[in-house]
């Protein structure tokens, strides 16, 4: 059990939910104020994609998170800012019997330094680190991609900027490379993971699979878990049982309740409620700092 829980939320991701939800933020103003909106509501660690704001689209366009995150800092509502790193890892082939060419429309491939360009200039305190590659939940052909040698740069360049990656889990074989980069020295305690869970095909969000992940952690480190849809919500409590912390947001749900759509804020709003009714203690934004030995940036 976790007594001193984090609460992260995140803000908007890059899915298709701006067509089922008017409440998912598209542009940058959008985007800061939801998660100013989350942190006000008590996410310590507000977790950022960018999106276009013509199409709705994700995007990676290093210009739209600069307009979020000098948003957000001139606000005066703080929150620890976590930036996404993994964008630039989409692949999709051109189908099961001509996988080359590849799908010009859907494939959005980009190196390591490519793929840091908005991290290495705005430097928040975290950006995460997706730790291999999957059959995602988009189906058809599409993979998302990240092969150990782009990692390991991209781990290299996040250590020497001073950022602390979020190490993002989607199935147990994941831990093998997060334990690979941390016996290599390139990633500095303490090891920050996310567990996710519930995305197609990765790790189900049933307990058994949740502790089998849990019980492979490498020492020391501190830990979040999510799952998506409706077990968002019930995963809050979860997360604390286990011994971690949470994550929630619209990236990865859009209902508070059967049929009815959710702000950042009301997702927020109620993890803070489940966890306190379990007499959990909600961590602020400096405990956070000063738990995960970030570097403040302003």
């Amino acid at each position: 059990m976790n007594w001193d829980v984090f609460i992260t939320c995140a803000v908007t991701g890059v899915g298709d939910t701006v067509g089922r939800s008017d409440r998912v933020p598209v542009t940058p103003e959008q985007i800061a104020d939801s998660a100013i909106e989350a942190a006000e509501a008590g996410a310590a660690v507000v977790h950022i994609h960018v999106r276009d704001p013509e199409t709705g689209a994700g995007s990676r366009d290093p210009i739209l998170y600069r307009r979020v995150v000098e948003r957000i800092r001139a606000s005066g509502t703080d929150a620890v800012l976590n930036l996404t790193a993994g964008m630039g890892g989409d692949l999709v082939l051109g189908g099961d019997e001509t996988p080359v060419p590849f799908d010009a429309d859907g494939t959005d491939l980009a190196g390591a330094t490519e793929r840091l360009a908005h991290v290495e200039e705005l430097l928040p305190e975290i950006c995460t680190l997706d730790c291999g590659s999957m059959n995602f939940a988009a189906g058809g052909d599409y993979v998302l991609l990240n092969t150990p040698g782009i990692l390991r740069a991209m781990a290299r360049r996040v250590q020497e900027l001073g950022v602390r990656p979020e190490l993002e889990v989607f199935d147990t074989g994941h831990l093998w490379l997060v334990k690979d980069l941390i016996a290599e020295g390139l990633i500095d305690e303490p090891a920050l993971i996310q567990l996710c869970t519930g995305i197609p095909y990765g790790a189900p969000d049933d307990p058994a699979t949740l502790l089998a992940m849990v019980n492979q952690l490498p020492p020391g480190a501190i830990f979040s878990t999510f799952s998506i849809g409706r077990m968002q919500l019930p995963w809050v409590a979860m997360a604390a049982l286990v011994g971690g912390n949470v994550r929630v947001g619209l990236e990865d749900n859009i209902y508070l309740s059967r049929g009815r759509l959710a702000s950042n804020g009301d997702l927020v709003e109620r993890a803070v409620r489940v966890l306190e009714s379990m007499n959990v203690n909600v961590l602020g934004p400096e405990a956070v700092r000063e738990k995960l030995r970030l570097r403040a940036r302003v």
